[in-house]
């Protein structure tokens, strides 16, 4: 009887600790809604050539939805043509097929990522809306979609070997066959042996590349040309992060920048100069602030191109959203509460998505206090355990807003997104 009454209490204090551990609400700031726009009224500062837009997680469909509310506020007001998502980079490029030419389906198209968290409504509607945009304007007018992620191989491989087949039948051949056991389904079967021969065959194929350059131009473009050798590069990061397990998250973060740099460098070539990049709060943020210690890509992209990198976070009062239980690898739906000085000083805000400028909330002393202190910023990715919410730390990271980011947009009650299997 003693042992299930101190069960029942242990049992107790843990759930009383859990739902706790997301209360302790900061006070509302008087006056608030004054410092807050709308979407649609986004201004981005003159000069810009990188925005970058967070999502506090990866499960919510106000989040996902924020990716063509903003990206259409600025291919209106800021005449952004390029869409950059943390997604495959060969997979990318069908959607970019889809949205210029009709290649398929928009629903085909997105699952060419091979990415859980983008099987989704909310998903399908953006890149159809791309799609549909592209077919009522121009050809100078047109939008473009890029992924600058490279965790699998499938299409950027398949980029290769079609450029192959039109310059070097007979290196088509040869790298075709060494490159067989290379897949998004076989991949993580790789032995380090196979990962050591591919990564030797991607760099023979990367010398071939660079060797023949002219006589490869000659035989197709110099699009085409710089595109193949980005695949080969994509492949190369992917087959690296296997090699390299311990410095993952350190690589796939510098891997992220350098293919970002790659795709604004490409694009200023063709007359745009600036670009809309989206993933987790994690990459966008420019401080490093996760205490897994690994360089995130929005400090590269700070390093890079300083003031002209314009990074928007995102956050969340309560939020039911769908993660991955690591445990099982089945989808969840979790619920959660959340609370910073920052996201409570707006709770009483009627708008559940609003806008906020660090710029016009300096202009308040509470808030310029607030935005500058650390605060506990939801950053939730798709995996989650239910326990996760006993410590903020598990869901949150601890970062000074206005360093971090130059505006954010607040969620007040989020919902889950729907992944189509």
């Amino acid at each position: 009887m003693q042992f299930f009454k101190k069960y029942s209490l242990l049992a107790l204090a843990i759930s009383l600790f859990v739902l706790l551990s997301g209360c302790g609400a900061g006070k509302a700031v008087e006056g608030a809604d004054q410092y807050i726009t709308t979407i649609e009224q986004i201004d981005i500062p003159d000069d810009i050539k990188v925005i970058g837009l967070g999502e506090a997680t990866h499960g919510n469909i106000e989040f996902q939805e924020l990716k063509k509310d903003v990206f259409e506020v600025l291919v209106k007001n800021e005449n952004v043509r390029v869409f950059v998502l943390e997604g495959d980079f060969g997979g990318g490029q069908q959607i970019n097929q889809f949205i210029l030419n009709g290649t398929g389906t928009a629903e085909e198209a997105v699952n060419a990522l091979d990415y859980g968290i983008y099987k989704t409504e909310q998903m399908i509607e953006l890149v159809q809306w791309m799609h549909d945009y592209n077919a009522t304007v121009s050809e100078d007018r047109k939008i473009y979609f890029y992924g600058n992620d490279m965790q699998r191989y499938d299409y950027s491989k398949k980029g290769v070997l079609d450029y192959y087949k039109v310059v070097n039948e007979d290196a088509f051949k040869k790298y075709a066959l060494q490159m067989e056991p290379v897949s998004n389904d076989k991949m993580h079967e790789l032995t380090t042996e196979q990962l050591k021969e591919i990564d030797e065959t991607i760099e023979n194929i990367l010398s071939d590349l660079q060797t023949n350059e002219g006589n490869y131009v000659e035989q197709s473009s110099t699009e085409a040309y710089l595109f193949a050798l980005q695949y080969a590069q994509i492949m190369k990061q992917r087959t690296q992060l296997f090699l390299n397990e311990g410095d993952y998250t350190k690589l796939r973060d510098q891997y992220l920048a350098d293919n970002l740099q790659w795709i604004v460098e490409f694009e200023a070539e063709r007359g745009h100069d600036k670009i809309f990049m989206t993933g987790h709060n994690g990459h966008i943020e420019k401080t490093s602030a996760s205490l897994a210690g690994y360089k995130s890509m929005g400090n590269y992209l700070d390093d890079l191109y300083g003031e002209e990198y314009f990074a928007i976070g995102t956050d969340f009062i309560s939020s039911e959203f769908q993660a991955k239980n690591g445990g099982s690898g089945e989808r969840q739906i979790h619920t959660l509460e959340n609370h910073n000085d920052l996201v409570d000083a707006f709770s009483e805000v009627e708008s559940n998505v609003f806008y906020v400028d660090f710029a016009k909330a300096r202009k308040s002393d509470e808030l310029s206090d607030i935005i500058s202190r650390e605060q506990k910023m939801a950053n939730i990715g798709d995996d989650f355990r239910w326990w996760y919410k006993t410590l903020k730390k598990f869901y949150t990271i601890e970062m000074t807003p206005d360093k971090a980011y130059d505006s954010v947009i607040i969620v007040k009650a989020a919902t889950p997104t729907n992944v189509i299997e």
